[in-house]
């Protein structure tokens, strides 16, 4: 790749960490406050519905392109550049596997599926609600940090490598 094509595909490729960032961010910040002081059953339903509909939405085609787009980032830094930008890439692409697909993959999303598969007004329901409203955050503050990382270490890398 020549040095251009370098640079736009890792700026590119950051722009878009640092825009499924900032989707986390609105749940860390706001949304998951407002359905946690919303009755249970409003709080469970409409969560219910953003897990159903944002399946088919382009945040997640780009949440989890973002994964192998990544890895195979991390191998061309890895074979193709040297000096510390190569750092940099490795660096961001490793945060945004580990701190964001697979945390959303092994925390976020079994969870998503156990309130999906309940009842809306059951008694279990509204106990587990308690619960993955503080741990999907905390879980999601865990995601939202590590793209935005991910993102600028992509730029610091681009800056180097320029």
């Amino acid at each position: 790749m020549s040095e251009t094509i370098t640079l736009i595909t890792f700026g590119s490729v950051a722009l878009i960490m640092a825009l499924v960032s900032g989707v986390f961010l609105g749940f860390s910040d706001f949304i998951m406050r407002s359905l946690r002081v919303s009755s249970p059953r409003a709080g469970i339903e409409a969560m219910q519905q953003i897990n159903r509909e944002v399946m088919s939405s382009a945040f997640v085609f780009s949440l989890i392109a973002l994964a192998p787009v990544s890895l195979g980032l991390m191998a061309y830094a890895w074979f193709a550049l040297g000096g510390p930008a190569q750092g940099w890439f490795i660096a961001g692409g490793a945060v945004y596997v580990v701190g964001t697909f697979l945390v959303t993959l092994f925390g976020n999303v079994p969870m998503n599926r156990r309130l999906d598969a309940m009842a809306v007004d059951g008694p279990e329901t509204e106990a587990y609600w308690a619960h993955y409203a503080v741990t999907w955050t905390r879980w999601n503050h865990v995601r939202t940090a590590a793209s935005a990382l991910s993102a600028a270490a992509l730029l610091v890398g681009c800056a180097v490598y320029a």
